[in-house]
């Protein structure tokens, strides 16, 4: 399903460069994402406009909401680009998923999930070593208050939950959303496909129904690839946010 075949490339009998489907999709959401960002802010107004006034709410959104929420203000503001990208990059990629021609999600392989993962694990390793030189790896491996004797059981069990489930459920939990996503809707109107133009008859009234649930499946849909953006943004802040905690 997701081997997609090139359909541009450098090199005639060898390609030595490709872009499949999926890798398009991505490169269109980004720059439809840079693009609407850039007309939005291109001639700030005090009376802004509707364009203006759309980008202003998704960027107090994310602001306000997620990284001044959590990080105060002083944290937030330093890191607020990232956290911002973070979000409108997988909203803008989560929503090709229902947009006729693309059909498919750019966070639905495992390539951007993974590398916005590491980059949230970059951040909060960052911001633990950079806020508590020295003893950020000791208190995260080595809770204080702990009798030294369970540090065999603890330790193991931090760094495991610390330094590795944490970039692999961030990458699973958002792939895996919106792979399941995409196979409903395809479930949906191929069904809906089979029943109006193959079985015919009485079948059709099936295809009826198919096709109403393929569209409250779509609005369905959209709303996970909203939340799937806020959930990943927000765990990253959270991530930053338990790296800055004091008592590292």
């Amino acid at each position: 399903m997701f081997d997609e075949p090139t359909i541009a490339w450098l090199g005639e009998e060898d390609p030595i460069f490709g872009i499949n489907r999926i890798m398009l999709i991505r490169l269109i959401s980004a720059t439809a994402i840079i693009l609407i960002f850039v007309l939005g802010t291109r001639r700030m107004r005090l009376v802004p406009t509707r364009g203006q006034s759309l980008v202003e709410m998704g960027l107090g959104f994310v602001r306000d909401g997620i990284a001044y929420d959590l990080l105060g203000e002083k944290d937030g503001r330093r890191f607020l680009p990232l956290i911002t990208t973070i979000f409108f990059m997988v909203l803008s990629m989560n929503v090709t998923g229902i947009i006729p021609f693309f059909n498919i999600a750019g966070t639905s392989v495992i390539g951007v999930p993974l590398l916005l993962a590491l980059i949230a694990y970059v951040a909060f390793i960052y911001a633990g070593v950079k806020k508590h030189p020295g003893a950020f790896f000791k208190n995260a491996l080595f809770p204080p208050g702990v009798p030294w004797p369970l540090y065999i059981i603890v330790t193991p069990i931090e760094f495991v939950s610390t330094f590795v489930l944490r970039p692999i459920t961030l990458t699973l939990r958002l792939m895996m959303n919106m792979v399941v996503g995409h196979l409903l809707l395809v479930l949906f109107f191929s069904a809906t496909h089979f029943f109006f133009f193959s079985a015919g008859g009485l079948y059709t009234l099936f295809g009826a129904g198919t096709l109403a649930l393929g569209f409250a499946f779509t609005l369905f849909e959209l709303l996970v690839a909203v939340l799937q953006a806020y959930v990943f943004a927000l765990l990253t802040t959270v991530y930053i946010q338990l790296a800055l905690a004091e008592e590292h």
